[in-house]
């Protein structure tokens, strides 16, 4: 499979809106740390502990939930749609866990990792509402004006950390 058809299968998925939901998790998480940041190695230990909370919580609310709706036990075929489901959003969170670990090494400073953190989220988000736009069919600036309006979603979590603090 080519990497662009691989990219439209990714983007026509249910995962898109899984790895966005875990990117502003993940992007939340990380703005409330850099307040007063913990060594690196404790800044990776949390996001990817968050990361697998969050993806514990994911699997057993869409569990039990499919059960509650079907009033029937989840299928093995659901269960694998649903693991597909949480990865993405423990990806999403996961991500940005690369950037400490760089430091924690001392491949780069601290207050870069926080920086590429905070702003790899916001695009990742980003770009995400404009390809979702571009993929239904909506020209060049209704893309880049709905990247603008989800990524404000970011944008106000980095602006309420600067107006709190």
């Amino acid at each position: 499979m080519n990497v662009k058809r691989a990219i439209a299968d990714h983007l026509s998925s249910s995962q898109v809106a899984r790895v966005t939901y875990g990117a502003i998790i993940s992007l939340a998480l990380v703005v409330a740390l850099r307040e007063h940041p913990p060594d690196p190695w404790v800044v990776v230990g949390t996001i990817l502990g968050t990361a697998l909370a969050v993806g514990l919580a994911e699997f057993y609310s869409e569990f039990i939930g499919t059960e509650v709706r079907s009033r029937r036990h989840v299928t093995s075929e659901t269960v694998r749609h649903i693991s597909a489901n949480v990865v993405a959003v423990a990806g999403g969170i996961s991500f940005p866990a690369v950037f400490f670990a760089l430091a924690a090494v001392g491949s780069i400073a601290d207050d870069t990792a926080f920086a590429l953190a905070q702003w790899s989220g916001l695009g990742l988000i980003g770009a995400y509402g404009f390809f979702g736009a571009r993929l239904r069919g909506a020209g060049v600036i209704e893309s880049l004006l709905h990247a603008t309006a989800v990524g404000l979603i970011g944008g106000f979590l980095i602006a309420l950390k600067a107006l709190l603090h």
